[in-house]
């Protein structure tokens, strides 16, 4: 046991599929350590469940590999790896919960799940001991059931060493390190291991494991209980009449699951106040361990239970589980690389381990043998959470992460746990303005402007009678200004009165969350030149888009660039994927000294002056020639505003003439001041991310994960102008010209939805031809300067012509959407350039 090319550090089933995937693509010097015995950790207690259902893309696509993929097991180890599969029915009793449902399947249709929309009739022929006079319908997922989790992972485990994969048992993991070479030592208490690449898997140890790297992993645990009953008669008649069984039931609504379990039933709620646990990580003995029962913060869930299934209060508890599973803040895994750490790999934070193991280790194992995953995982991408993201935070967002796993996920939903963290200095000036503030890799931001006084009352938020019916923010001290809907909201209006105003006069906007960058040296327009997409400035002042692509000639990462000095370079990057892109960029940079990193994010502000009147506006506060001779589109300048320094970049991702102002942090509010006493006889107003992003999309501008993905190649997704045709090499450029002289499979197109009331396209929506599923929309939208109901979609080339007409459907609705020419606002740009 001296050497291999990867050690997978846990034998949970995450990390048995993580070691199976690895062998099996060939990489058959891999080694497993486990400090126990496979399964001891959480794996052994888990309800065993395969919910197909997610309205993340990622995680979505991971489901549906393992379910495909768990029956096969089987015949390639012949071990029995106990897949039942049951079904899975989720009943919806509120028009929210049903909306969820229809947006689910658009998701499901464009990745291949098969999902069935069910009358209450046909529900109570399926599950007869479900009550359903109450319920508005479900729906099922027919290839969905439960799993035996040990069983699984030792088939796994069977499959991988037959694959020349080993794995040892009863081995403790005592440190890591790196050597300057860049391998790894992963030292045991049988001896030292060096390898190539390492992996956790580690579950409720994932932050011990994290600190021997110097990592702050994202990941916390939090108590789950779940019971079974003894034996009830009806249920035993059943299985003596040899009748199916009735499958997985969850009410969404009450926050439960319900399955048949060795002639009883098992219930598992996620109730809150489900506390965090093993915050420091278990004990160095612990093994099937569960924590003590407390059946009393269930009896809400429970009673509603007794309500839907009369039959499961007429027997008694058998075993109580309560047993610690890992979280993240939002609720998704964390699967792929970490950050700062070559070749050191994370597979970790797993609320529903059992269901995504297969196609978290399908997937990683892809990324660490190939270079790159074969789905879009930014969904799961360990680099979705910052710095930020430390114990207090973890505890406090994990435990709403559990509490609300059944609640209606909304569209516009911003969750109200460790609010308040990143605050930039104009966050008072903007809230006594009226703003309601959403959240982006920590920090806070306008969302949108409520007007002064603006509230709702009870009866505006219409919240039906169920346990789960939380649709508005909750601010603490503060007055209920939105409602949560899959449909046009409350806001609805008050954000086009944004686009409005900034389109007729002027606004101001803060984006100093962008990610921030500085690079340098003698290297830097070299290494950048051959990194990325598009032509480096060659003048001092000039700027532009550029992008960094996957080898497969997919979009990874978006930067502007802006030349600052002889050698010296400005990066901005969307402020969600800081950490993501900044990696990137690091790992790639040479190692000979001649580039630098500076990371700037919250050293500068970004203040946005845009519409009709901004130069009028900017003029009052500086000097500086802002006529199109002087300061033409598409280049900065240093300016002063007052007595601030500033970077003026003449640009925006609205459409209209504008500049973004970047700043050193300190001087924000001052500046902000001189603009906003500047722009009073203009009628300066500011607004947020809700109405930029609207007009954006009337530009038919691009969005990561959106309209760009790994899993286009950026000539799918309309990036031609940003791809220099003259240069002879940037990362991706050879596959990305031999898929596109091997034909595209996908065009980006922008629709007109017809015949649109209440309910635009948000993305994810399947496009039709007839019956036929031809695309999936990305983006959607009103537009309120052109006065239509927009998407931007992905679909097949040859239909991808102006005027085509297709149908999207929109919340269980097909709506009418023809092909227009893109930019249906300003195609000419002469807003930007006026």
């Amino acid at each position: 046991m001296n050497s291999a090319r990867v050690v997978v550090i846990g034998g949970g089933v995450v990390g048995v599929s993580t070691l199976y995937h690895l062998a099996k693509l060939g990489w058959s010097d891999v080694v497993l350590i486990e400090r126990k015995e496979l399964t001891s950790g959480s794996t052994w207690h888990a309800a065993g469940l395969l919910p197909l259902f997610n309205l993340s893309y990622s995680v979505g696509k991971i489901h549906q590999y393992s379910v495909d993929f768990y029956p096969t097991l089987e015949a390639e180890t012949e071990l029995n790896v106990g897949f039942s599969r049951v079904s899975n029915i989720r009943l919806a009793k509120t028009q929210d919960r049903m909306d969820e449902y229809h947006y689910y399947a658009g998701v499901a249709k464009t990745i291949g799940v098969d999902v069935d929309f069910l009358t209450p009739d046909e529900v109570k022929e399926i599950w007869p001991l479900c009550e359903t006079h109450d319920i508005i319908g479900a729906i099922r997922h027919p290839d969905d059931g439960y799993i035996q989790p040990a069983d699984l992972t030792q088939a796994l485990a069977k499959g991988a060493r037959q694959c020349g994969a080993k794995i040892h048992r009863n081995t403790t993991v005592t440190g890591i390190t790196q050597k300057a070479n860049g391998e790894w030592v992963v030292s045991t208490d049988k001896g030292d291991i060096t390898c190539e690449h390492v992996v956790s898997c580690t579950g409720n140890f994932a932050r011990q494991t994290g600190r021997m790297v110097g990592l702050d992993i994202p990941v916390i645990p939090v108590e789950h209980q779940y019971f079974v009953t003894d034996q009830h008669p009806l249920i035993m008649e059943r299985r003596a009449k040899g009748l199916p069984e009735m499958g997985v039931l969850r009410e969404s609504d009450s926050s439960w699951y319900m399955r048949e379990e060795a002639g009883g039933l098992l219930l598992g709620p996620y109730e809150v106040g489900a506390p965090a646990c093993y915050v420091d990580g278990p004990a160095a003995n612990s093994e099937y361990e569960l924590f003590p029962d407390d059946l009393d913060r269930l009896m809400p869930h429970i009673e509603t239970a007794i309500d839907r299934v009369p039959a499961f209060g007429e027997v008694g508890v058998k075993k109580v589980y309560n047993g610690a599973i890992a979280y993240t803040p939002d609720g998704s895994p964390i699967v792929g690389p970490a950050w700062d750490r070559k070749n050191f790999w994370l597979n970790e934070g797993h609320s529903f381990g059992i269901t995504a193991a297969g196609g978290a280790g399908w997937q990683l194992a892809h990324w660490i043998v190939d270079g790159e995953p074969t789905i879009d995982m930014m969904g799961v991408d360990p680099r979705r959470f910052g710095e930020y993201a430390d114990e207090g935070y973890l505890i406090e967002k994990n435990e709403e992460a559990y509490a609300k796993v059944f609640t209606v996920h909304y569209p516009d939903e911003e969750r109200e746990a460790a609010r308040g963290l990143r605050r930039t200095p104009c966050y008072d000036r903007m809230k006594d303005l009226g703003a309601v503030f959403g959240n982006v890799f920590g920090w806070e931001r306008p969302n949108w402007f409520a007007p002064h006084g603006y509230e709702l009352s009870d009866s505006d938020l219409d919240r039906p009678d169920v346990l789960l019916n939380h649709n508005h923010p909750h601010v603490e001290g503060e007055s209920i200004r939105e409602k949560w809907s899959f449909r046009r909201s409350n806001y609805f209006e008050h954000v086009g009165n944004e686009v409005k105003h900034v389109t007729s006069k002027v606004g101001i906007q803060d984006m100093s969350p962008f990610a921030k960058c500085r690079i340098a040296g003698p290297g830097a327009a070299e290494w950048l030149g051959e990194l990325l997409t598009n032509f480096v400035p060659k003048t001092i002042g000039r700027l532009c888009l550029s992008y960094l692509l996957t080898k497969e000639g997919g979009v990874r990462s978006e930067f502007t660039i802006y030349k600052t000095g002889p050698q010296e370079f400005y990066l901005v990057s969307a402020g969600a994927y800081e950490r993501h892109d900044h990696d990137y960029l690091k790992k790639a940079m040479p190692t000979d000294g001649s580039v630098t990193f500076e990371r700037l994010t919250t050293a500068m502000g970004v203040l946005v002056l845009a519409g009709p009147r901004a130069r009028d506006v900017l003029a009052k506060v500086t000097r500086a020639d802002l006529s199109n001779e002087g300061f033409p589109w598409l280049t900065g300048q240093k300016i002063s505003i007052g007595t601030a320094p500033v970077d003026a970049l003449r640009v925006n991702f609205i459409g209209e003439l504008g500049w973004e102002i970047h700043h050193p942090i300190e001087m924000q509010n001052y500046i902000f001041d001189k603009l906003m006493e500047a722009g009073a006889e203009f009628d300066i107003k500011p607004f947020g991310i809700r109405a930029m992003t609207l007009m954006a999309m009337e530009k038919s501008y691009k969005l990561i994960p959106r309209e760009l993905s790994i899993e286009y190649s950026a000539h799918e997704s309309g990036l031609d102008r940003f791809i220099s045709k003259k240069k002879e090499h940037f990362h991706g450029r050879e596959r990305l010209l031999e898929r596109q002289a091997a034909g595209l499979s996908n065009t980006l197109v922008t629709m007109e939805v017809m015949d649109v009331t209440d309910a635009d396209a948000r993305g994810s929506e399947a496009i039709y031809l007839g019956e036929e599923l031809v695309g999936r929309v990305t983006s959607g939208g009103f537009g309120w300067r052109v006065g239509k109901s927009l998407a931007l979609a992905m679909v097949r080339p040859e239909l991808a012509e102006v005027g085509t007409e297709l149908e999207i459907a929109i919340l269980g609705k097909r709506h009418k959407a023809v092909i227009i020419p893109d930019s249906p606002f300003d195609p000419e740009n002469e807003a930007l350039r006026a």
